[in-house]
């Protein structure tokens, strides 16, 4: 019976790929409506993502076979979908985050920042998650975990060593250089992570007291650098891979939404959120591992100057072995920072970017994406030689002169580039084109008007909660590919600004910390030992992320902003005493300044009379051509406030 079990268990994957169409059929049998073929192929998609039976990017492929098969959508309507700006952006900017790994740039910057910060216990932790939150801003989670990680034990181990040193008369000696020269009169044990320790008798009590001590810091240091990876990937619109989700469906679902999410908009955004979570993740380690003892916790405890020389040197040997800054290392820094300088100041929305001044199109928007900006910087990388001047001999041909390498070759970046990625995010857009045109998403956000009635924080928190449990799941990308379609539908069905849900929702999704598989950062940090579940499960109910602040930053109080001039729903909310207007549709381009991802206002007042006459002649009132702006006014009466092209007027009467 056993052996029957394993081998059902050893071909799950093929059974789970095998049943799961059959057991959906139903659905589109009992439904014959491309609503109910829409939504056969998501649940099928879903299913497969969170069981892992396919790899992702098979899954992804499936909107190109089946929507097409059922009338959904052509097949090169979907193909698009596979190849968009998100797409290059993403591939833009991991071409350069390839370049500083190549380059060992990141290495560099984490130990010089953790000279800077010291080793003292609070300030280590403190500096070793500012560290990998910034690398995780950058390039990606699991390169930065895996570089940390080890830099970490290896600092910790150094002042563990210096403490066992002090308890020479006890017989004491460091676990780890035990693993390197192992006794054989001793017994072997296996803890719950597989590490083999010696044991030979019970250790004194003084040093239990320093191995439960030494195990606390090592699963602070240890949590520090995952949940900071998570954390850091959040504050540029590149740092992690569902956040181009989010702006892919975005652009896909609201073309006419004004470059809402950039890479400027996002930062404004997100960068504060990170800050205060870093902060947040700290404290919360500070007190469930180090305790309230501020003494101790900042080196100024009994024996610690020994201790913190040693792990210094340990980090300032690294940093020796680096050698002076190379030719290929400040090339790429410099092209880096070019980079992001040119992301901001593109179109940041507070003023006119370079792209609207110089690549302006007809509505006076800029033609070029941050796509562009990043492929162009990367073309640069392959161009651009590794040394100057840099003939050297070639270890081939003797005799011969040889050409240095690029700052990026191919060869690097074939080997380091998640492809698999590109396809996954296609998959999502084919989808959300997929629900557009089958009806699906209007049926859902008609199901969902119930919530109307639900305050729109509770809605947010609620779904954040839902968010965060599934993508402890599966993949991050994955859960927001399957949930932001359907937050828009319901958002727009209930009269909120899509992304009031979906920013948070999006957030939630990547900050998964409860489980080791829940993230690659998780599963690296959890595979060094000393770690249980239990303790990634200590800090994961404090991350459903803050969007209190996202209605004035972003403009979410102006749902037309977004949504471009569509006529709004009759079922509104309508605001007692107010009455809206819009400019025609062909004034709404004169505004040629920048998008409400701010939320900025102008606000003129005058007395009433000379206010009505003045902009009677230039607005009409109740024509279906115009978009009703049912947003929330500025509740000063008497006052005109323009957010772009829609103007409200908050009056008891006119």
């Amino acid at each position: 019976m056993a052996t029957c079990w394993q081998a059902l268990w050893a071909y799950r994957s093929y059974l789970i790929v095998f049943l799961l169409p059959i057991l959906l059929l139903p659905l589109p049998i009992l439904i014959p409506s491309k609503e109910a073929y829409c939504a056969y192929t998501i649940i099928l998609m879903a299913l497969l993502w969170c069981t892992e039976a396919l790899p992702l990017a098979v899954t992804a492929l499936f909107p190109i076979v089946l929507f097409p098969m059922m009338g959904i959508v052509d097949a090169s309507e979907v193909a698009i979908e596979y190849l968009k700006d998100t797409n290059i952006l993403f591939v833009g900017g991991l071409l350069v985050a390839i370049a500083v790994e190549h380059w060992n740039l990141h290495k560099r910057i984490a130990l010089r920042v953790l000279l800077i910060v010291g080793v003292r216990p609070a300030l280590l932790i403190l500096g070793f998650m500012l560290v990998t939150a910034f690398l995780s801003m950058w390039i990606s989670n699991t390169a930065t975990s895996a570089m940390m990680v080890p830099i970490a034990h290896a600092v910790l181990n150094q002042l563990h060593s210096i403490q066992d040193n002090g308890d020479v008369e006890e017989g004491s000696n460091n676990p780890t250089f035990e693993l390197q020269e192992p006794s054989p009169q001793k017994e072997v044990t296996k803890l719950e992570n597989g590490q083999s320790l010696p044991v030979t008798s019970a250790p004194p009590e003084g040093r239990t007291h320093h191995s439960q001590e030494h195990l606390r810091i090592s699963q602070c240091l240890s949590l520090c650098v995952c949940y900071s990876a998570s954390i850091g990937g959040i504050a540029t619109l590149t740092g992690t891979t569902p956040n181009l989700v989010l702006q892919g469906q975005v652009n896909s679902l609201f073309p006419e939404n004004g470059n809402v999410v950039n890479f400027a908009s996002w930062f404004s955004f997100a960068f504060p959120t990170m800050i205060i979570l870093l902060l947040l993740a700290w404290l919360w380690l500070q007190i469930l591992f180090l305790g309230f003892n501020f003494r101790k916790n900042f080196g100024f405890g009994e024996n610690t100057k020994e201790r913190q020389q040693a792990a210094y040197g340990v980090i300032q040997t690294e940093h020796r072995l680096l050698g002076p800054m190379t030719f290929a290392e400040k090339a790429v820094s410099i092209l880096f920072v070019i980079l992001v300088l040119l992301w901001f100041t593109r179109e940041p929305g507070f003023f006119l970017g370079w792209g609207n001044v110089a690549f302006p199109n007809a509505k006076g928007e800029s033609m070029l994406s941050d796509g562009t900006v990043a492929i162009f910087i990367s073309i640069i990388m392959f161009i651009m030689p590794s040394k100057f001047p840099g003939l050297t001999q070639d270890p081939e041909n003797p005799g011969k002169l040889k050409a240095p390498p690029a700052l990026l070759d191919w060869k690097t970046v074939n080997q380091r580039m998640p492809w698999n990625i590109m396809l996954l995010l296609g998959g999502g857009y084919a989808l959300a084109k997929g629900s557009e045109r089958s009806g699906l998403s209007e049926w859902l956000g008609n199901k969902l008007t119930p919530l109307k009635s639900v305050p729109s924080p509770a809605i947010a928190f609620i779904l954040c909660l839902i968010v965060a449990t599934f993508t402890e799941c599966t993949s991050n990308v994955a859960t927001t590919t399957i949930f932001l379609p359907i937050l828009a539908s319901m958002a727009q069905a209930i009269c909120l600004h899509p992304l009031y849900v979906m920013l948070p929702c999006t957030l939630a999704a990547s900050l998964a910390f409860m489980l080791p598989v829940a993230t690659p950062p998780n599963a690296i940090v959890f595979s060094f030992g000393g770690l249980r579940v239990l303790d990634m499960e200590s800090i994961s109910e404090l991350w459903v992320p803050p969007s209190s602040w996202t209605w004035a930053m972003l403009g979410l109080n102006n749902f037309c902003s977004l949504c471009g001039n569509a006529k709004a729903p009759a079922s509104a909310p309508r605001l007692p005493a107010m009455r809206k207007f819009c400019f025609p549709k062909e004034r709404g381009s004169r505004s040629q300044s920048p998008h409400p991802f701010l939320g900025q206002r102008w606000i003129l007042s005058w007395k009433r009379k000379k206010f009505i006459s003045s902009i009677r002649s230039s607005l009409t009132v109740g024509d279906d051509s115009y978009s009703p702006s049912w947003a929330s006014h500025q509740g000063l009466p008497g006052t005109m406030s323009f957010n772009f092209v829609h103007v409200t007027f908050c009056s008891k009467e006119i």
